[in-house]
């Protein structure tokens, strides 16, 4: 019998005070002007009134990231209801320099949401109108500031599903999910969010309307330009609506949970749940013995339900199955699991008897991140990274032994083990060591990375924090590239300045 555990909430979690607000060494852009009452009223004039946010305190939720790492000091943002709105504030904004950070939900990790310096916030939560769903197609289209959990219900209500599951999907957008790839747990069935996007409207920098918004999913005239737009993370434009390919909704859902003893035996596990499990596989998720004890010390509403030890070596894997036979699921979940302790790949498992119980699994994994916060109650790291399977452990028990000195410091890891996605995390008890402890991590995480083959970004993004280590993942040739392709559609450099590519100052 599973734990009984409450429904925890799916909205990102808010925390009251600043905690850890470093930003990397970067200058203001001296191109930039600063707001003025004039532009103030121009913007009145284009929204209204109530639409132009100039208080202070009201601005404080705009000007800080969910993790209260980064924090801006803007003096306006704009919370605009239409592509026409956007146009004319962009269109502005060129003209008089003034630069624009696009806002989706302000649900990500690396500082991409939210001002450096003051630059005007273009907040899209007021474009939240779902336009249609075709329901012989599956393509819903829909304004960018659509909340991932709102579309998922709409067109869940048709019997489709967005082919995107985040533990954010109470608050983050659809268009902040799209302008940064955004990952998940369902990437193993679905892949990557991109390969769902069929159409797209986004507002370029000088103000210029770029219209992709076909609904079909084949197109072959020329350049995908949509493609640009997707994972640029706003410098490039500001995406206003989207059409989005949702596959149907399965009807049979079984999850279950094995307890790994090794961290050699998660590979193997990988090959035979993708042999046996075949096109039911939906999601497998990875969660080592720390991340599992830090989730069970600091929250009440989840628990351990195999109870493993607290050694590195171990892990919780949860293993998702959807199709839409019920027997059918069944029988290759049970065979699955009864080939893995023959070949002694797991030590134990339990599969959910209900909706109810997988829910409760899937809450255990879900709050991990909720988890980490609370016990760094001075500051946490968070790093979003690809690395093989093979090198889950090592990175996570490397990244320990460098920080295991400082004594009120733990470090934990968990991931999505189908798309090679390890999110390694580092909670701070103790405000005088957080400079230290992010020392003895940086660049030492993005040397790792790039050493083993991987990318110092599996799905949040560059943003701000790891603007100035892209080279790590990319090539001289590659960046100068994306220069290329920033300069020619942002002349100005007004789009989210300082995120993704540094400039030439800095």
């Amino acid at each position: 019998m599973l734990a009984s555990f409450r429904s925890l909430t799916q909205a990102a979690p808010r925390f009251p005070h600043p905690r850890f607000l470093a930003q990397p060494a970067i200058q203001r852009d001296s191109r930039f002007k600063q707001i003025s009452a004039a532009d103030v009223q121009a913007f009145r004039q284009i929204l209204g009134d109530a639409a132009v946010i100039t208080n202070a305190d009201d601005l404080t939720a705009f000007n800080v990231d969910w993790m209260n790492r980064y924090r801006g000091a803007s003096t306006i943002a704009l919370k605009p209801t239409s592509t026409d709105h956007v146009s004319q504030i962009m269109q502005y904004c060129n003209h008089r320099l003034l630069a624009v950070v696009p806002q989706g939900g302000n649900t990500g990790l690396v500082g991409g949401s939210v001002p450096v310096f003051d630059e005007l916030i273009l907040s899209l939560s007021a474009m939240n109108q779902i336009e249609h769903l075709d329901e012989t197609s599956g393509v819903v289209t829909t304004q960018a500031g659509v909340v991932l959990e709102a579309l998922d219900n709409y067109v869940g209500a048709a019997g489709y599903r967005v082919p995107l599951d985040l533990g954010a999907k109470g608050s983050c957008q659809i268009g902040g999910n799209v302008a940064t790839n955004a990952g998940g747990s369902r990437f193993v069935r679905y892949g990557p969010l991109r390969a769902s996007v069929v159409g797209m409207e986004a507002v370029l920098p000088d103000g210029r309307v770029f219209d992709a918004m076909t609904t079909v999913r084949k197109d072959n005239t020329g350049y995908d330009l949509k493609q640009l737009m997707i994972g640029a993370e706003g410098t490039l434009g500001v995406i206003t609506r989207l059409a989005i390919a949702c596959p149907m909704k399965s009807s049979c859902v079984d999850t279950m949970v094995v307890h790994v003893t090794s961290s050699e035996r998660i590979s193997p596990l990988l090959r035979l749940a993708r042999q046996s499990l075949g096109e039911v596989l939906s999601a497998i998720e990875y969660m080592d013995s720390s991340s599992v004890r830090m989730a069970d010390t600091n929250l009440s509403h989840v628990s351990d339900p195999l109870s493993i030890p607290d050694d590195p070596q171990h892990s919780l894997v949860l293993i998702e199955c959807a199709g839409s036979n019920a027997e059918h699921n069944r029988e290759k979940l049970e065979a699955f699991l009864e080939a893995a302790f023959e070949q002694e790949l797991v030590a134990d498992g339990v599969i959910a008897e209900s909706e109810t119980q997988s829910n409760e699994l899937w809450e255990l994994r879900e709050s991990l991140p909720e988890a980490v916060l609370k016990a760094g109650a001075a500051a946490t790291l968070k790093y979003d990274v690809s690395v093989p399977i093979a090198h889950f452990n090592e990175m996570i028990d490397v990244a320990k032994e460098r920080v295991k000195d400082l004594g009120a410091v733990q470090v934990c890891g968990w991931g999505h083990i189908g798309d090679e996605n390890l999110h390694l995390n580092v909670a701070i008890q103790d405000d005088t060591q957080k400079d230290t402890a992010q020392l003895r991590l940086e660049p030492w995480v993005y040397e790792y990375v790039s050493g083993v083959g991987g990318s110092i970004s599996a799905e949040h993004g560059l943003g701000v924090m790891k603007a100035g280590a892209i080279g790590y993942s990319k090539g001289d040739i590659a960046v100068d590239v994306m220069r290329t392709i920033k300069d020619v559609l942002d002349v100005n450099g007004i789009c989210n300045p300082y995120k993704v590519l540094t400039t030439s100052s800095q």
